[in-house]
């Protein structure tokens, strides 16, 4: 092998060292189980997009939680067919009564149905295979993990940590993005299992909490306009829920609040985490209060940086799915 041909060879492997290395790699990723209501805001869509995007990230499983949880696994179903990863375990959690639109029903509806595992014993079962590495991304409503905890709350605590996105300690919701001084509200994925919430704060496992504080984020008309310039499987599919939401929602842009979360899972320092001692009361309130820190919580964070990382993901991707993942009639 001539001189320039070794060296350009050496280089090549630097490069690819610094790309491995650089994005947490493949040697060293973070084995994730999804908690998500998918189906309702659009933004469990986003949240599940970074996660297929982030190859940081080993996704052992994704769990339907809230409300019709059959109907949201049916959903899962489509969009890891559409985006190539049918190979992904989709269980289904407990189901319950809500008042929440499933706004993305009739692209949900359009996919196959498959049977389902039970999401509890999926849980309990990867912890034991898995004690101390695995991170619980809890985007919905905590019914789920409620149930686990009273299960076996032995090989609960063996998870590594568990992010969620639920709460609202110094700052209420803020539709517009315009009034930072909103005081704290009973956030909807806190509220709807208030006891369940309760369960977690006290169960001794590590806790990364996204609040409202630092989810706020809009994904507004230039960022979809750029989403709206890349085809692949995924982006198509985002394309068809957003509008979809949209039309059933009534509301035009969306807030990345569950994309936070697996952001953050993916890259700390995106928001920068604060101990402190918070208390869930029973209409679903997280509170400041004095004791030993159980939760580590996002006050703040920047959105610029945020997107920043957010879009070249979203937009640069390769994934591509299954010829047809729609139910044949």
């Amino acid at each position: 092998m001539s001189t320039s041909r070794r060296y350009k060879l050496l280089v090549s492997l630097f490069a690819a060292w610094l790309l491995v290395a650089g994005c947490g790699g493949a040697f060293a990723q973070e084995k994730v189980i999804i908690d998500t209501d998918i189906g309702d805001d659009i933004d469990d869509v986003f949240a599940l997009g970074l996660a297929l995007s982030s190859p940081e990230l080993k996704i052992l499983g994704v769990s339907s939680a809230w409300g019709d949880t059959e109907l949201r696994s049916r959903m899962l179903d489509r969009l890891l067919c559409e985006t190539g990863r049918s190979d992904t375990p989709v269980v289904t959690g407990i189901k319950t009564a809500s008042k929440t639109a499933f706004s993305q029903e009739v692209w949900a509806k359009a996919g196959e149905a498959h049977d389902h595992a039970d999401a509890i014993d999926f849980l309990l079962d990867q912890i034991r295979k898995n004690p101390g590495e695995i991170t619980l991304i809890a985007i919905a409503p905590l019914t789920n993990i409620g149930a686990a905890i009273d299960r076996d709350a032995e090989t609960f605590r063996k998870l590594k940590r568990v992010v969620i996105m639920g709460g609202s300690v110094r700052r209420g919701y803020d539709d517009f993005g315009l009034d930072r001084t909103r005081p704290p509200e009973a956030e909807y994925n806190i509220a709807m299992a208030p006891s369940a919430a309760q369960k977690l704060f006290r169960s001794g496992v590590p806790i990364y909490m996204m609040p409202l504080d630092s989810t706020q984020l809009k994904f507004d008309e230039v960022k979809r306009t750029m989403l709206s310039t890349v085809s692949t499987p995924l982006t198509d599919s985002l394309q068809v829920l957003i509008a979809e939401w949209q039309r059933v929602a009534h509301q035009t842009t969306p807030t990345m609040f569950d994309a936070m979360a697996v952001a953050y899972a993916v890259h700390l320092e995106l928001c920068p985490a604060t101990p402190l001692h918070i208390e869930v009361d029973s209409s679903g309130f997280t509170r400041e209060s004095v004791g030993a820190p159980n939760a580590n919580v996002c006050l703040n964070s920047d959105s610029d940086r945020f997107f920043q990382f957010l879009m070249p993901r979203l937009l640069e991707q390769k994934m591509s799915g299954a010829s047809s993942c729609i139910a044949r009639k």
